[in-house]
Formats: structure tokens, C-alpha cells, sequence
């Protein structure tokens, strides 16, 4: 898997600028770049079917759950709680790891655009109320997105929202969003399956 965009949002603050954020955010991409099809492959290899007919495509789940693995590997809590600044329950995160000035946290898109939206309103509310130090959204290229789940959350959908998270008051922090695509498209590898577990659907 490539990633070929990351979107800074929000860096601001120690945090921002600390070795504990350098090494994490290191450990997210090298998460999401360890992401392969076939698995064992080496490479990330994608059926170029377009996903928006019932039943083609490629599905999500298989590949959020290698990235998922590769962080509970590294000692991130997945499926982690998070709470706002009320105490109410904001439900959870892919994955969530402590680090020396509040958790860590990281999504990776499996819904649909509305889905992606309340990630980073959630995280952005967390950043903003000192509740969490950094927070990293994964999602597809428009490119790869095309051979997905129909109506998935994808970077060209976000993006003329960028400036209302880029608003956030926020005086120490980091919100990324992390755009990862295929290295190639064969007709000779199979298709993603289709999944569904729990909140995550394709």
C-alpha cells in the first residue's frame, strides 16, 4: 500500500513537535503502508472493478484489519473508548495508544462519507478540549476509492471541509489525515470480499 497524501489539519503546541508524536505517527504509516492483497503478496495489488453496482468491487474490512493488526502488534488498544469533555460516551476508536500528554488515536474508513465526517468532528472535539494528544483519519484515494464499497469515505469528499477543521481552536495537538492508494490494479488477484463486523461495513 502507498500512501500518497497527508493532510496536517491541526499542528500546534509541544506535542506537535515532540519525538514521542515523530515516532507514532512513524508507526501509523508504517501500519498503513504494511498493508498488502493478496495477503503475503508484498505489494497491494487491487481488482480494478468499480464498486458502485450491488455485489462488485472490493470490500474494506479485510484491508482496515491488517492495519488494525499491525498496531495491536505494537502495543495500540483497539476498539479504544473515548468520553468528551462531559463525560459522555463518544464511542470507539479503531485504535488508541497513551502516549506522555493524552492517547493517541486512529481510524481507518470503512463507512460511508458520513462516517468519516463524525470521525473527525470527534476527534477534532477531543483535540479541542484537551482530551486527546493527536488523532490520524486513514482513507482511499479517489483512485483506489473507485474500486471500493460504493459510498465509502474518500479524500475528495472531506476535503472542502478541511477549512472548518483547520479552524478548530486547538492549542496543543496534531489532526492528520493520512490518503493511502494501490501499487496496481490486476485482473489476476481476486476481489476483496465484502465483510461486515460490528460498526464496519465491506
Amino acid at each position: 500500500m502507498r500512501i500518497v497524501r497527508t493532510e496536517t489539519l491541526i499542528s500546534r503546541g509541544h506535542y506537535a513537535r515532540s519525538a514521542h508524536w515523530r515516532h507514532t505517527r512513524k508507526t501509523i504509516r508504517d501500519a498503513a503502508k504494511s498493508c498488502c492483497w493478496p495477503p503475503g503478496s508484498g505489494s497491494f495489488t487491487i481488482y480494478p472493478e468499480s464498486g458502485k453496482k450491488r455485489g462488485k468491487g472490493n470490500g474494506v474490512l479485510p484491508i482496515k484489519r491488517e492495519f488494525i493488526g499491525s498496531l495491536k502488534d505494537r502495543g495500540w488498544v483497539i476498539e479504544g473508548r473515548a468520553k468528551n469533555a462531559l463525560g459522555q460516551q463518544l464511542g470507539d476508536f479503531d485504535a488508541v495508544i497513551m502516549g506522555p500528554e493524552g492517547p493517541v488515536v486512529a481510524e481507518w474508513e470503512t463507512g460511508n462519507i458520513s462516517s468519516s465526517h463524525r470521525s473527525l468532528n470527534k476527534m477534532t472535539m477531543l483535540l479541542s478540549s484537551g482530551l486527546i494528544a493527536a488523532g490520524t483519519l486513514v482513507v482511499p484515494s479517489r483512485e483506489l476509492y473507485k474500486y471500493l464499497t460504493d459510498r465509502v469515505g474518500n479524500i475528495q469528499e472531506l476535503e472542502p471541509y478541511f477549512v472548518l477543521w483547520r479552524s478548530a481552536a486547538c492549542d496543543n495537538g496534531v489532526l492528520e489525515v493520512v490518503v493511502i492508494e494501490h501499487d496496481t490494479t490486476s485482473y489476476d488477484v481476486p476481489r476483496i470480499p465484502k465483510l461486515t463486523s460490528g460498526r464496519a461495513k465491506g
